[in-house]
């Protein structure tokens, strides 16, 4: 699916996991398009997926830190905790639940092949990959179907989880005789790629990111650092001059105009002048998202009760749907 035609019909699934404050990357590929999905009348759930990080030492030490901080981008962004439900994971007992049933659907085959799983174990930064990482589609498929959600946004990368989801869905359905869960529906998404500033995926782990609370100098700092080429001439390529096309994508994001319209402008000033035009742009664009986070920031009170009562809100939705799949399965 590329476009919704009654949004008031859709319950959409998104989330994160709090591994460190989001960055542009995250703004322009996923937390845009949760505020206009918001904003038309889409109801949105965002899932903060910390038991998802147990495993890695660094992020799980200062857990509550990382949550914070996920909620404060959210909020800067657009996020409305009135029209969406914010919660985490280790808040609903009832959606880890039903992490049980669903792995019994599943084989380890199943699992093994999955893309999300290969991705992990190629990038975990441990010397073991855990039980927990293996089973991350299915408690994945947990956060997308306790809420009934029947469509989740993903690039064509993720498409093959989704699609664990659905058979997840559709297994129980059959085994159970009842049809508890919707087969969630792709929304396709068309973020666009912005490399990092040393020219591979941008990433938390990686520094080499800008994030949404990062000040003006700082970004003006990573901006200038960010790799380009040695041709004079700005042109828009994103196969043969990916570093200076990704620039390009960026100012064009934050300016409301093309890539090429931008590199016309610039035109055989080289890379300075592209790297000038970019960081006023960032700077000027995220201004007021930095601002209403500066402002939330100081009232941490705030955020916990965002927090509190979205916890409350998934965890009534999820005990509902833990009890309708305890009756279809006839079990206590």
């Amino acid at each position: 699916m590329d476009t919704i035609t009654d949004p008031t019909r859709h319950r959409i699934l998104t989330g994160d996991r709090p591994t460190g404050r989001l960055h542009l990357g995250h703004y322009f590929g996923t937390l845009q398009n949760r505020v206009r999905l918001q904003d038309i009348g889409v109801e949105l759930y965002v899932v903060i997926a910390d038991y998802q990080v147990l495993t890695d030492r660094d992020v799980a030490d200062d857990l509550t830190g990382h949550v914070e901080e996920l909620v404060l981008d959210y909020l800067a962004a657009g996020v409305d905790p009135a029209r969406a439900t914010i919660f985490t994971h280790s808040a609903v007992p009832a959606l880890n639940q039903l992490l049980l049933p669903f792995l019994s659907l599943v084989s380890v085959a199943e699992l093994s092949r999955n893309p999300t799983v290969k991705d992990e174990i190629a990038h975990s930064r441990q010397s073991a990959v855990s039980g927990l990482m293996f089973t991350y589609p299915v408690h994945q498929a947990a956060d997308i179907l306790f809420c009934k959600a029947d469509l989740v946004p993903v690039g064509q990368d993720q498409l093959p989880h989704l699609e664990l989801t659905r058979t997840i869905a559709r297994r129980f359905n059959d085994r159970y005789g009842a049809g508890v869960f919707p087969e969630p529906e792709a929304l396709l998404s068309k973020a666009p790629l912005l490399l990092g500033t040393d020219g591979t995926k941008m990433s938390k782990s990686r520094g080499n990111a800008i994030t949404l609370a990062a000040g003006a100098d700082e970004t003006a700092r990573l901006i200038k650092r960010a790799k380009t080429d040695t041709d004079r001439h700005i042109g828009y390529d994103p196969v043969g001059r990916p570093e200076v096309s990704s620039l390009l994508l960026l100012a064009a994001l934050c300016l409301d105009r093309t890539p090429s319209q931008v590199a016309h402008s610039i035109g055989a000033a080289g890379s300075a002048a592209l790297k000038k035009v970019v960081t006023e742009a960032v700077n000027e664009y995220l201004a007021p998202i930095r601002a209403r986070r500066a402002e939330y920031a100081r009232d941490r009170a705030y955020l916990r009760t965002v927090l509190r009562e979205g916890n409350e809100r998934a965890r009534a939705v999820a005990d509902t749907t833990l009890a309708e799949v305890r009756a279809a399965m006839n079990s206590l």
